[in-house]
């Protein structure tokens, strides 16, 4: 039992990380144009942040 037990927990944990990696080399063809689209690397565009926080006289 405990052989079968560790067995499905390994399958799921493998399953997993497949699945991170299928969907990080997927999203690369997104429009944001990186690999995660959140956001973190170079699509951000800092003039644009800076005039939002002229705008608000931050």
């Amino acid at each position: 039992m405990q052989t079968i037990l560790m067995l499905v927990v390994f399958a799921g944990a493998v399953a997993y990380l497949g699945r991170m990696v299928y969907r990080s080399f997927r999203a690369k063809t997104s429009s944001a144009g990186c690999a995660s689209g959140c956001g973190k690397c170079g699509a951000v565009d800092f003039n644009k942040i800076e005039q939002q926080l002229r705008q608000k006289g931050i």
